[in-house]
């Protein structure tokens, strides 16, 4: 069994530290991208009309181009994001739909400029249903999340 580390980034900053991550601990990544990619207009979560809040005040459906082979072969996932609205973004929970998660450890890591990392562990939970663990940490760094997988 191995270790993946899925990752969606709308700046930047989640890559950066999912990459980082995954490189120091030997892990498979995947990048989550939305179906249609997002504007740097329509991630300003200050525009009420903006995609992201419309998306995540209408809990919508945000489709992801691509698809993890041998999803199976994982046992551990770190799923990393951007915090939006107290939560992760509607494209994580579009991903983890379409994938069996039992059985598997479930640790999600959010960046964020403001925002802490709230509830994000019980809302990311029914998305995968049949984990063994489903825990969230928010981080600064690569090093930062490094430390808290030793420590789980």
């Amino acid at each position: 069994m191995s270790v993946l580390v899925a990752f969606f980034s709308a700046e930047g900053k989640t890559a950066k530290v999912a990459k980082e991550f995954a490189s120091k601990i030997g892990a498979d990544i995947f990048e989550i991208i939305p179906e249609k990619p997002y504007t740097s207009a329509e991630i300003k979560w200050m525009n009420p009309m903006a995609r992201c809040n419309r998306e995540q005040i209408g809990k919508k459906e945000v489709p992801v181009a691509g698809k993890i082979d041998n999803f199976e072969q994982y046992d551990t996932i770190y799923i990393g994001f951007p915090i939006w609205y107290g939560a992760q973004p509607r494209v994580i929970n579009t991903f983890c739909k379409g994938y069996d998660w039992a059985g598997k450890k479930v640790y999600a890591f959010a960046t964020s400029a403001a925002s802490g990392i709230g509830k994000t562990a019980a809302k990311l939970t029914p998305y995968v249903e049949g984990a063994l663990a489903v825990d969230a940490k928010l981080v600064k760094s690569a090093s930062e999340l490094e430390n808290w997988a030793k420590s789980l």
